[in-house]
Parts: structure tokens; sequence; C-alpha cells
């Protein structure tokens, strides 16, 4: 779902902002997109209610991420216990004019997948963001 709209509390919109300048501060170029999704009947269809959906923006095509835009799924899970929800993974997904180019899922193995891949250090550098969303959200 879009950020925009999962922006309920002040403590979650302060999380979604962290969130915002952790990937900015590993990548300063990027744009946020707080609202990523269509608002149209066929696209809401398909949004998963139980996530933050984000996107950045490049300026052009990054080379070292090999995309022009990164779309960041982050799934959650309330506890029904404490009733927090908790980051279960992450799925981010690098795309240029053609469509997806590579995947990175931290429920599975931490690898991307894709015809191109981005450059080890920037990649490196996109996992460590991923860690950092862990921190923001279950810590």
């Amino acid at each position: 779902m879009n950020a925009a709209e999962q922006a309920s509390t002040i403590e979650f919109t302060s999380k979604i902002a962290a969130i915002v300048g952790l990937f900015k501060s590993e990548v300063p170029d990027l744009r946020a997109d707080l609202k990523p999704w269509a608002d149209d009947p066929e696209t809401q269809d398909l949004i998963d209610p139980h996530s933050v959906d984000i996107g950045f923006h490049f300026p052009g095509v990054s080379r070292l991420f090999q995309c022009r835009s990164l779309l960041i799924q982050i799934r959650l899970h309330q506890d029904l216990e404490t009733h927090q929800l908790r980051v279960i993974g992450l799925e981010v997904g690098g795309f240029d004019h053609r469509g997806q180019q590579w995947r990175l899922s931290t429920i599975d193995n931490w690898q991307f997948e894709g015809q191109i891949t981005p450059d080890p250090t920037s990649g490196e550098s996109l996992r460590n963001c991923c860690r950092r969303v862990f921190e923001v959200f279950n810590h």
C-alpha cells in the first residue's frame, strides 16, 4: 500500500520519514515517491494492504544500480500480543523503461536476481538500507 496512505499516526509517519532518510543518506540523488501505485481500480486490486510501498527515482538511469527507479515493499505483520507492527521482509525491485530489471528479497536469500543486477558496492548499499529498515521498525 502506498506509504502516504499508511502514514496514519505520528509514530508511523516518523518511521516512513526515517526510511526515506536512510535511503537518501546512502544514495543522495534519489527522489522519494510516497505514492508509487496508481489509484485506478485494477492497480488497487493488486496492492498488499500489509505493506508499506515507497518508490525512489534517480535523475536518470543509474549505471551503478542498473535502473531508473526502485520500488521498496516493506512487508509487515502485526504482533497479536503487543499490537506492534513488525517488518517480516522487504522486496526491492529495480525498474527502467523496459520494466523490472532485477529484484532483491530479504525473505529469501538476500541475493539479487535478474538479467542485470546492481554493481556489487551499490548492491551492498541497498542491503545495508534493508537491514536498517528492520532496525527502524523492529527495535
